[in-house]
This record gives structure tokens, sequence and C-alpha cells, in this order.
């Protein structure tokens, strides 16, 4: 009786590995922001961080106002037309080098990520920042560029480490950060926008890791 318990306690432990924890602690930590976030915005009512973010990046550009148009070109990595392309080539670069899930990967990154995205946003329903520098519809929270393009970058991240380009998935991450900081720098988001867009792509990566590990799992 005691061995048999000794067996299946050790088994656990197998299970519970540092990265399973180090994961289980990235999902709590960001859910915990995203349910944060949505209590300042919606409950509280609370615009001290946003108008925080704007002053800053609005110093910065009366500054520097030449880097409108490099901002205006770095968020272009995120934007649908961009998305679009990505999701339709990569997958089939990926496809061609036979490289299967490799591809299901990328393409339910970008996809997963786009149906919550919009779920999400006709739930919370709010408007965008009426100071935008350039013309975008839609609605604004958790913010689509955030969201989505984290999910793609973190999804070729990830792939990237998995064959031992460590430099180049770190590179991808801090891209994503930067195109989620060009939203606030044209008023298109405001910044609780972007970091709930970011805390729901984090959430939703790390549910997809852990579906495709289940899926990989022998019946």
């Amino acid at each position: 009786m005691r061995k048999r318990l000794h067996e299946r306690l050790a088994a656990l432990a197998g299970l519970i590995t540092l990265e399973v924890a180090l994961a289980g602690l990235f999902f709590l930590g960001a859910f915990g922001v995203f349910f944060y976030l949505t209590r300042i915005v919606f409950i509280q009512r609370s615009a001290a961080f946003d108008d925080w973010a704007f002053a800053q990046l609005d110093a910065v550009r009366a500054a520097m106002p030449e880097l409108t148009a490099w901002v205006r070109g770095i968020t272009f990595f995120a934007s649908l037309p961009f998305l679009v392309v990505a999701v339709l080539l990569i997958p089939s670069f990926l496809l061609w080098r036979q490289r299967r899930r490799e591809a299901l990967i990328v393409f339910l990154a970008v996809a997963g990520a786009t149906v919550l995205n919009q779920l999400l946003k006709l739930h919370f329903q709010r408007t965008r920042p009426s100071s935008a520098l350039i013309p975008q519809p839609g609605l604004s929270f958790p913010s689509g560029h955030a969201m989505i393009g984290s999910s793609l970058y973190a999804a070729l991240a990830w792939l990237a480490w998995r064959h031992g380009q460590r430099g180049i998935a770190v590179g991808l991450l801090v891209w994503a950060a930067l195109i989620g900081l060009t939203r606030v720098y044209l008023h298109v988001h405001y910044a609780t926008d972007v970091t709930a867009g970011f805390a729901a792509g984090i959430i939703w990566m790390l549910l997809l890791r852990t579906m495709l590990r289940w899926r990989r799992r022998p019946g």
C-alpha cells in the first residue's frame, strides 16, 4: 500500500516540472493583470495610468517629431493586412519545409488570438481615444495589435527558442513590445488597452501550448 502511494506521488512530482510551474505562474499573473485592468477601466473609471502614458509619449513626440514616421512604420507589423499575409505565408512556408506542427502553432496563435480579441472587444465595448493621430476604426479594449501581434511574435519566438535561436527569440518579444508602445504613441489605444492586450496574448499562448501538449499525449 505504502509502495503504491509512493509511486503515485513520485509520478505526480514528475509531472510538476519547473517549466510547468513557471507556465502556471505566468498564466495566473497575466490573468490577474487583465482582471485588474478591467476593474480599473470599467469599474473604478480611473484614467490616471492612461493619462500618464500619453503624457510621457507626447513629450517624446514633441522632442523628436521625426520619430512619428518611424512609429507609423513599426505599427504596421501587427496591422490587419500584415497579419493576414503572415498567417498565410508563414504556415505555408513551414508546411513546405515539412514542419506541420510548427505551421499549426503559428496559424492557431494568430487565428485564435484574433477570434478572442474580437469577442473581448465586443464584450467590453470601449471606444478609442478621441485624440488619435491616425484614423483607426473598431473598438479599443484590448488592443488587437498588442494581443494578436504578441501572439504571432511569441509563437515565432517559441519556435526560434526550440531551434536554439535564443537571441532571435528575445528580439521577437522585444519587437512585439515595441509595437504595443506605438499604439499609445499614436493615441489609437490607451495604455490600459495595450497592457490588457499583452496579458490576453500571454493567456492565449499558454492555453495553446497546453492544448498542443495534451494533443500529443498518447491516448
